[in-house]
């Protein structure tokens, strides 16, 4: 269980990291919190570190509860709708988190791919 939550997270900032390196409109702007106003490189890395910490705890506690509710959708669409909730997801992280901006729908799109990606991939047993 420990270990799922560490996989959520390290998804969660290395989908981050890859999005803000590779997808337009992506990026970390400003400190988490205003009194840090130092370096750029300290700041990218707490509003990463941050906005990845929360996507993965979101990742391991909100989406079960929501592949659950969703399971007829997810049924139907042969579990596309998971990219749906995932992107939701990231929508929240993007709202909640003061650093991070993700501009425009083609960003979150390309961003949820990414980290859905990811996902796939690491979850496979």
């Amino acid at each position: 269980m420990i270990f799922k939550l560490v996989i959520q997270l390290a998804i969660g900032v290395s989908g981050l990291w890859l999005a803000v390196k590779f997808v337009p409109n992506v990026e970390f702007i400003g400190p988490i919190w205003p009194i840090s106003a130092e370096l750029n490189w300290n700041n990218f890395s707490q509003t990463l570190l941050f906005a990845g910490i929360f996507l993965g705890v979101l990742n391991f506690f909100v989406k079960p509860v929501l592949n659950f509710i969703s399971f007829p959708l997810r049924l139907i669409t042969f579990n596309l709708f998971s990219f749906v909730i995932i992107m939701g997801l990231i929508w929240a992280v993007d709202l909640m988190s003061p650093g991070l901006t993700i501009q425009g729908i083609l960003s979150l799109f390309l961003t949820s791919l990414i980290i859905f990606t990811f996902s796939a991939v690491l979850t496979l047993k």
